[in-house]
């Protein structure tokens, strides 16, 4: 099985399509482990493969703990979000990130950080134009292909116009581009799944596989500390209980 090198992916609008069904291997880099990812407590960065469960006797402790340190707020309007306040879709620039600045953009580096059987177009050492991936939000394994791009999407864990309404709206525009572009906050997952979750917090929408909820719960948590971002009290009780045993 060949893996690839952590280098960015395309965004469906991001990076120009040939159309070059060929490629070579990616080099060899960390994969997730057959089945699933990394549990996010193992993974405080953002950089290793995928979104792995969290076994139950780390789920009151430090699961748990980290969850209750989010703060809580009011969910605010939505007057005045635009994607683009968030920098241009995938970009490499987004400086005081992991992965920032090596050449590839966002949405190749998280494929092929989180993919494995992974080629890339020929003569690219950065757009993946197949791959495998074990979708953590369904728990299935997607044979991905660029003709079938929209098959699997980049999730922001931590939705970009939710973001907005809990004080990003007041950030500075680099902050919000490293939100938009941190590994921490970003999943290759199953489009439909994505497309059902839209801008939701946790209290409306979970993944669909139960075993992962949990460590979603925490990754949430995990975004909304280091960007000093309240969730609302609603999102929190659901993210604790998905970890209370």
């Amino acid at each position: 099985m060949t893996a690839a090198v952590l280098v960015p992916a395309v965004l469906l609008a991001g990076c120009t399509d040939i159309g070059d069904t060929g490629g070579k291997d990616a080099k060899d880099a960390a994969k997730a482990p057959a089945g699933g990812g990394v549990s996010p407590l193992d993974n405080p960065d953002g950089t290793k493969p995928g979104l792995g469960p969290i076994p139950k006797g780390l789920m009151d402790s430090g699961a748990y703990e980290l969850i209750e340190k989010v703060r809580t707020k009011g969910r605010g309007p939505k007057t005045g979000y635009k994607r683009d306040k968030f920098g241009y879709a995938w970009m490499d620039s987004a400086d005081g990130i992991p992965l920032a600045r090596n050449g590839c953009d966002t949405r190749n580096d998280l494929l092929a950080r989180d993919g494995t059987d992974i080629r890339l177009r020929s003569g690219s050492d950065c757009v993946v134009v197949s791959m495998k991936l074990v979708d953590p939000y369904t728990g299935k394994t997607l044979d991905w292909t660029k003709k079938k791009a929209a098959s699997v999407q980049i999730d922001h864990v931590v939705p970009l116009s939710y973001a907005w309404q809990l004080g990003a709206a007041r950030w500075d525009k680099a902050k919000r581009q490293q939100l938009a572009n941190d590994p921490l906050n970003l999943l290759p997952v199953d489009g439909p799944a994505n497309s059902a979750k839209g801008d939701s917090g946790p209290a409306s929408w979970l993944p669909p596989n139960k075993r992962i909820r949990c460590s979603y719960a925490v990754r949430f948590a995990q975004v909304a500390i280091k960007y000093e971002l309240p969730v609302t009290a609603a999102d929190k009780q659901a993210m604790l209980r998905q970890c209370s045993g």
